[in-house]
C-alpha cells in the first residue's frame, strides 16, 4: 500500500496567523522539504487585501530550496 501525505500546513498556517517575514516562511518550507514531505501547498496566490499573510506569495516560492524533491503547489483564489 502506498500513502501520499499532502501538507497544506504553510499555506493554511500561514494564512491564519499573524504575518510572518518571508523569510520565516521560507525556511519553515524548507525544513519540511528536508523531513521528506514530497508534496507541500506552500502558499496561496490571493488578494492582499482579502489575505494580507500571503501577499509575499510570489517572493516566497521564488525563495525556496529547489534541492529536494518536493511538489511545491501554490493555490488560486480570486
Amino acid at each position: 500500500m502506498k500513502v501520499n501525505i499532502h501538507e497544506v500546513c504553510p499555506r493554511d498556517g500561514f494564512q491564519s496567523m499573524p504575518v510572518f517575514d518571508k523569510q520565516t516562511k521560507v525556511d519553515i518550507i524548507n525544513r519540511l522539504t528536508r523531513c521528506g514531505f514530497h508534496e507541500i501547498e506552500v502558499t496561496s496566490f490571493v488578494s492582499p487585501k482579502a489575505v494580507p499573510q500571503l501577499q509575499d506569495a510570489d517572493e516566497v516560492i521564488r525563495d525556496i530550496d529547489r534541492s529536494q524533491p518536493a511538489t511545491l503547489r501554490a493555490s488560486s483564489r480570486t
